[in-house]
């Protein structure tokens, strides 16, 4: 299954279509639709997975696609899904089925992490979001469940997740001088007539997801982002503030409850700075949100990865920027209809209720997720020279 890498730019006639999936329920019901469904192959990628009635229904409908015939890879990062026993997968190994787990726990390498959700049915179909296979996505959002989307996905674009798939499949081990080889063909782009795919992960090159996040910041009007775990680099809270600047409008919806406090902590440090130019910020109220949603006027990016430093310098990530008015328009929908959910931060509310016990627990959160976690990543990589 080793592939060279992502192919040159297609052709303008390579048009990719996409369908929203607006909830994790909607997502992972089309996900195992679309694998009872399969003929030839099934390649599904994920970060975690989590034992429990879900986990269990996928299981089985991969059994049962192995039964039929299908070809069976499955890859799992070994950190994300450590709870995940490798005796869950015997039924499907059993049955011809191929599974491995992403950069296996080492001290040495622990913190490079495969963040990326993929499932590609029949080499025809794909799947992309922030939805992981766990029970606490079942749901809305809203009344139950966790907040997330994501997108099934036709046209060429689905060859390069395959392809991409295949070269982390077949080098998932990572020993060594084999993750500096994996680095170089984990950042890769391939565009067609009206998407591009960005792949990136750590390493010297690692940046392609930041520059073209930043290319379009830079041009943009309008902003609007829905991110579960939200610290941006430097570079990136540049241009956010210079949107405002400029006339822009730069609408945030993150986190009012997360599954990570750490996060929440550390983004909250920006809020003050972030509202002093004019940035508005929301916070998502029912359920944890999850989602990863960009929109830069009438440009749309979704994928795994969140506008964090861990997704844009440390983790293997996926996602892509689409140019298609429907879908820009739909998500500016899906945009507005979450914001019904939301808190407003109010500037001087926000100001006044900020203690110094609120600080120096902000202060800390952020030093150890901009600090102390790339620092500790960047040593890891250089040990692996």
């Amino acid at each position: 299954m080793e592939s060279t890498g992502l192919s040159a730019p297609a052709a303008e006639t390579d048009t990719a279509e996409f369908q929203w999936l607006r909830t994790g329920e909607e997502a992972l019901n089309a996900m195992l639709a679309a694998i009872d469904q399969a003929r030839s192959s099934i390649r599904l990628e994920t970060y975690i997975f989590h034992a429990g009635p879900l986990a269990e229904q996928f299981r089985e409908a991969l059994v049962q696609a192995r039964g039929r015939g299908v070809k069976i890879h499955l890859l799992i990062d070994a950190l994300g899904s450590i709870s995940l026993s490798t005796a869950f997968w015997d039924p499907l190994v059993d049955a011809g089925g191929e599974f491995a787990w992403f950069n296996p726990i080492s001290v040495k390498r622990w913190s490079y992490r495969d963040h990326r959700k993929i499932l590609v049915i029949d080499d025809r179909i794909g799947f992309i979001g922030g939805f992981n296979i766990a029970d606490e996505y079942k749901g809305d959002g809203v009344t139950s469940g966790w907040r997330d989307l994501g997108l099934r996905v036709t046209g060429p674009v689905v060859d390069e997740l395959a392809r991409s798939f295949d070269t982390f499949f077949a080098r998932a081990s990572l020993k060594h001088r084999r993750l500096q080889r994996l680095r170089k063909a984990a950042n890769k782009v391939a565009e067609g007539q009206n998407w591009k795919l960005v792949l990136s992960g750590p390493g010297r090159h690692h940046g392609e997801l930041r520059r073209t996040l930043g290319k379009d910041l830079s041009q943009a009007r309008s902003v609007r982002l829905i991110c579960a775990y939200f610290l941006p680099t430097w570079r990136l809270r540049k241009e956010l503030l210079r949107v405002c600047r400029r006339g822009g409008r730069v609408q945030l919806i993150l986190a009012g409850k997360s599954d990570v406090a750490l996060s929440q902590l550390a983004s909250r440090r920006l809020y003050r700075m972030l509202m002093r130019s004019g940035v508005e910020i929301y916070e998502y109220q029912p359920q944890i949100l999850h989602a990863k949603l960009f929109i830069f006027d009438g440009i749309v990016y979704v994928g795994s990865a969140n506008l964090d430093v861990r997704s844009l310098r440390i983790n293997y990530e996926l996602i892509v920027r689409i140019t298609d008015p429907k879908l820009s328009r739909e998500a500016a929908e899906m945009f507005d209809k979450d914001l019904q959910h939301c808190r407003k931060i109010d500037p001087a509310s926000w100001r006044k209720s900020r203690t110094l016990w609120n600080k120096l627990k902000e202060d800390w959160a952020y030093f150890v997720l901009a600090k102390v976690d790339p620092y500790f990543a960047g040593r890891q990589m250089r040990m692996l020279r």
